[in-house]
């Protein structure tokens, strides 16, 4: 770790310069030999550094939405070139460049850190072997070294000897119990981080090897925390624990606000904007409107929770606009279905279902005899003898211009012979 450290030395000068302005200000407050004027002065410094790494945050962000994007056709191209690794990295590297993705992009942040936390290693390491190191001198040397948290100097590690840690003013069991304390919460923190990832930021409609790789790590980085958090000084301990606080707090603001799309949090927020905005009747936040104009460009490539959005939208007699605004439209607009189909709200005219021919002229003189005037006499009242005759004048009633005239259902056409007598 020596080796390693020492490889950053040309950042420890500013990293001990950064340490010694926050301290002259703690110092005032709480004392220049307190473990809190030091402590506060180590949190000051992983504050400063993740500030300036927001905007490599925000680039992580993106990349890591653009790989689990790409994922499918990364899995389709290792399965086509499967017996070809070299065809399979060159066709890897052309969907990289057309896309605009870059893999090492979700490590920025961690790469961009690991010089500070290698410098305030060697600074911590120094003050606990005695040598002064950038601009702490002699005097700061010595105050370092009386600075105590919960009973543990700064310098103290798990696994130093009860000689050395009396050397530095402190007993053995509370410098292992501080530590041991320390990393318990820095692995909880790692964990809770990355679980709260993979349970609530990732589309959970694409399952793809790296989720499994991400569930692998949720288990792997609390295990590595603990091993070499017991060779890591205490002062090491308070920066790594506070930036895994950071990192957490982060992630939770982020998946709030802005989470994956497919994801169980883009769900909950979406909710909590249907209902934000049928009561207004206007998306308020830049953010918001944001996320509804990129919800209607996707257009039918929608996923279920923005369909659900836009048709609840829909119901409430509001439509969303290209720029992320909405506007009062008819109750009546558009929704979509699952496949993104867009209906309307009101019921379809359903076309009547085709008749056969005799279905046809049933009903044709079924509305034929509705549209008679009924005489006086019933059907069951009326003579035998007249029942010819008054088919014979139906069936001659129209005359003139040759034309046939139409015979009712069940007769045939023509004149038709009367019905002799029956014979008693």
């Amino acid at each position: 770790m020596d080796t390693i450290a020492s490889l950053f030395s040309f950042i420890t000068t500013p990293v001990s310069w950064v340490i010694v302005q926050f301290h002259s200000v703690y110092g005032a407050l709480f004392g220049p030999d307190t473990g809190w004027a030091w402590g506060l002065s180590i949190v000051s410094l992983v504050i400063l550094i993740r500030i300036c790494l927001i905007p490599l945050f925000v680039k992580q962000i993106k990349s890591t939405r653009a790989m689990q994007t790409l994922q499918p056709e990364m899995k389709k191209i290792q399965e086509r070139y499967k017996n070809d690794k070299q065809r399979q990295s060159e066709e890897m590297m052309k969907l990289y460049k057309e896309t605009g993705t870059n893999p090492l992009s979700s490590c920025l942040p961690i790469l961009a850190q690991s010089p500070f936390f290698f410098a305030l290693y060697h600074v911590l390491n120094s003050i606990a072997t005695g040598d002064t190191i950038g601009v702490i001198n002699q005097s700061l040397l010595q105050s370092a070294q009386k600075a105590h948290i919960v009973g543990a100097p700064l310098a103290a590690k798990f696994t130093d000897s009860a000689s050395k840690v009396e050397a530095l003013g402190a007993s053995l069991t509370d410098v292992r119990v501080v530590t041991a304390i320390m990393i318990v919460l820095m692995s909880a923190s790692q964990f809770f981080t990355q679980r709260q990832l993979m349970t609530k930021n990732v589309d959970t409609t694409v399952k793809t090897p790296f989720m499994q790789q991400q569930k692998m790590l949720m288990y792997v980085f609390p295990v590595m925390f603990a091993v070499f958090g017991i060779n890591f000084p205490v002062g090491v301990l308070v920066y790594w624990l506070t930036t895994n606080v950071w990192t957490m707090g982060q992630q939770m603001y982020v998946i709030h606000n802005n989470p994956t799309p497919g994801s169980k949090a883009q769900a909950s927020y979406l909710e909590r904007l249907n209902k934000h905005v049928t009561q207004h009747s206007k998306v308020g936040r830049r953010r918001d409107r944001v996320i509804v104009k990129a919800i209607v460009a996707k257009g039918r490539d929608r996923n279920e929770f923005e369909r659900k959005f836009i048709n609840g939208l829909s119901k409430a007699g509001l439509v969303a606009q290209a720029d992320g605004t909405v506007i009062k439209g008819d109750t009546s607009a558009a929704v979509e279905t699952e496949d993104g189909t867009p209906t309307t709200a009101t019921p379809k005219r359903q076309q009547p279902k085709r008749q056969s021919k005799s279905q046809r002229q049933s009903g044709t003189a079924k509305a034929a005899g509705e549209a008679e005037p009924k005489t006086s006499l019933s059907k069951s009242d009326e003579p035998e003898d007249a029942k010819p005759a008054a088919a014979a004048q139906k069936g001659g009633g129209k005359s003139g211009g040759g034309t046939r005239s139409k015979a009712q259902s069940g007769q045939r056409k023509g004149p038709q012979r009367p019905k002799s007598p029956s014979k008693k």
